[in-house]
């Protein structure tokens, strides 16, 4: 998912969603100068959130938000890398892509999930590729 972002060059800015652990977070601040992770628990983001005052990581921002938002007054985004699935890609997450940044979200019901890259066009299209099939958790709606 990090090498699908990247293709087309480092961007400023990353917006992850589903912080989880903090690990892929923790990967991207490594290579782009701003990292933006949402987390819908709580406590993970949390724990994501003192991981990272421990590890040094001063350009990651966390948020406990709802996924499916995003986080658009921080927006837009060189790229968006989503660690759960929704049945369709959220139209928000598609509204906070940069020209020529990279969404890359594995989509479908449990079982049918196929993980896919969409790259916002100079004209404002979206070009899409697949890369291949996956099994994530759902992206949920609700907070906890």
């Amino acid at each position: 998912m990090t090498e699908a972002i990247l293709q087309n060059g480092v961007p400023d800015k990353v917006l992850e969603i589903g912080t989880g652990s903090g690990y892929q977070a923790a990967i991207l601040a490594q290579i782009v100068p701003e990292v933006f992770t949402v987390e819908r628990i709580d406590e993970l983001q949390r724990q994501a959130r003192r991981r990272f005052r421990e590890l040094r990581l001063h350009n990651i921002k966390t948020k406990h938000a709802d996924g499916f938002e995003g986080w658009p007054e921080r927006g837009p985004y060189g790229g968006i890398v989503v660690t759960a699935a929704p049945e369709e890609v959220p139209q928000a997450l598609v509204d906070q892509l940069a020209t020529g940044g990279t969404l890359v979200i594995p989509v479908g019901p449990p079982g049918h999930q196929e993980l896919i890259a969409l790259t916002r066009t100079g004209s404002g299209g979206l070009e899409q590729r697949s890369l291949g099939f996956v099994t994530f958790v759902p992206l949920l709606e609700d907070l906890d």
